[in-house]
């Protein structure tokens, strides 16, 4: 190789690594002001948000001004005072009623008995008769005769969907 040819070489690689540097130098700069822009749109977004914030409270605020003024012309409303407050359950009570003689009994709550003996309990009645319960309903352990239900209700006894005939609910007067 010639003397020429070594120096037109190593003048080619330093055109590149100055083509290079000043490729990279450029990247950064468009980087750097890509990430500007970036930075100044959030910022406006950011300054969009508050200046709906302002606006909405301008807003509210004018219309109670607009409210008050209504309030002096038109309703004659007065905030609370402090003595229109209630203190206490006692003072709360003051309001009350006594209990008149058809009302209903209060509801008790639960409680956990200590005795061995647990309390009995009352019959159970239907709440649309008012008539006692048969016990044998309630009683799971009770074999219910399904051919007398079915016979009173017009239902069928065979496996499958209960089916209910048309003549059954036409004699027992239902609608």
């Amino acid at each position: 190789m010639t003397q020429s040819a070594r120096i037109s070489r190593i003048g080619w690689f330093a055109a590149l690594a100055i083509c290079t540097a000043l490729y990279l130098g450029l990247h950064f700069k468009v980087q750097s002001v890509a990430s500007e822009v970036v930075r100044a749109e959030r910022e406006i977004v950011a300054l969009e948000k508050r200046n709906m914030l302002l606006e909405t409270e301008f807003l509210s605020r004018s219309s109670q001004t607009q409210l008050a003024a209504w309030n002096r012309v038109d309703f004659g409303y007065v905030a609370p005072a402090a003595e229109q407050f209630i203190s206490a359950e006692r003072q709360l009570a003051m309001f009350s009623e006594p209990r008149r003689a058809d009302a209903p009994a209060p509801i008790r709550l639960a409680s956990m008995t200590t005795s061995e003996e647990s309390p009995r309990f009352t019959e159970l009645v239907s709440p649309l008769t008012g008539e006692p319960v048969d016990p044998a309903l309630v009683d799971p352990a009770a074999v219910i005769d399904t051919r007398r239900v079915s016979r009173r209700s017009g239902a069928s006894t065979a496996q499958g969907p209960t089916r209910i005939t048309l003549s059954a609910v036409a004699k027992a007067g239902l609608p």
